[in-house]
């Protein structure tokens, strides 16, 4: 009976939740114009083009952009809109190496950025960087060996003497960093003071491509803390219903599953605040 209750509990919360994303999509929709596909002439050139990993991360800023528009592509759904005279493209690529990697070639195909912004959570391997404090990435690193050394323009280095705000190397792997002797052996093998899946990724293709690029990572899970497995399991999974799948399958085996879950959707929350305030101050210029 108390299993029964709890999972009732989650999916009534649930549903409040999805209602009221629901209801903002609609709004959204209703307010602006309608979605298309991309042109097929040369577009455009756009001021910025940001790549997430997940709306968690992006959708904190989608909602600080100006008469915001999706369009639909074959792989991705991409929001355009404004920031302050600028143009804005926001690409959410799924979780992993070669998402990111792709999302950057539509990116720069479709889009024509001037600049390119990998953005978006990361976990601190440095036990200096604390919950919702921001890396300005200024070396990429993978354990294969690769190695991208990052310009950090004046803009972002003045804001080095603020609280909460760190410079230094930011590692890309595919594996699964889930506890803190992984971190804790990371940032002992390679300095690096957190780590990602995506990054050095859109790194890459902006260098190949010649598009200046530059990165923000907001923490989200301090060197100290673990990742649950079921919370793992739910965010490797790409679309919305694979992911309700996901929690439901992972209350059903472990009720408990339901306060990580909901703690998770509130700490993305958070992050995705600070990360859209920081990219909007200081890295549109």
């Amino acid at each position: 009976m108390v299993f029964r209750t709890l999972v009732q509990t989650w999916l009534q919360n649930a549903a409040k939740a999805h209602l009221r994303e629901a209801v903002t999509r609609v709004a959204k929709t209703q307010l602006a114009p309608p979605a298309t596909e991309p042109p097929s002439e040369t577009p455009k050139p756009c001021d910025v083009g940001i790549l997430f990993a997940s709306g968690s991360e992006s959708g904190c800023l989608e909602d600080l952009l100006e008469g915001a528009v999706i369009i639909r592509s074959r792989q991705f759904v991409i929001r355009e809109g404004g920031w302050k005279g600028r143009r804005v493209i926001v690409i959410c690529s799924g979780p992993g190496w070669h998402n990111a990697a792709h999302a950057t070639e539509v990116l720069i195909d479709g889009h024509q950025p001037r600049l390119v912004i990998s953005a978006g959570f990361a976990s601190a391997l440095c036990p200096e960087l604390k919950r919702n404090e921001i890396l300005i990435a200024d070396r990429l690193l993978t354990t294969e060996g690769g190695a991208v050394a990052i310009e950090v323009p004046p803009a972002l280095s003045a804001t080095l003497g603020q609280p909460g705000i760190h410079r230094g190397a930011l590692i890309s792997t595919d594996q699964a960093v889930r506890l803190p002797r992984e971190k804790q052996s990371l940032f002992q093998r390679y300095a690096a003071l957190a780590v990602d899946a995506e990054t050095f990724a859109v790194a890459e293709v902006c260098q190949r491509r010649q598009v200046p690029f530059r990165t923000l990572r907001v923490i989200n899970s301090a060197a100290d803390e673990s990742l649950p497995r079921d919370v793992e399991h739910l965010l490797a999974q790409k679309t919305a219903s694979a992911q309700i799948g996901a929690a439901l399958g992972a209350i059903w085996r472990r009720p408990a599953s339901a306060k990580d879950l909901y703690q998770l959707q509130e700490n993305a929350l958070v992050a995705s605040q600070r990360l859209a305030k920081f990219l909007t101050q200081y890295s549109f210029g």
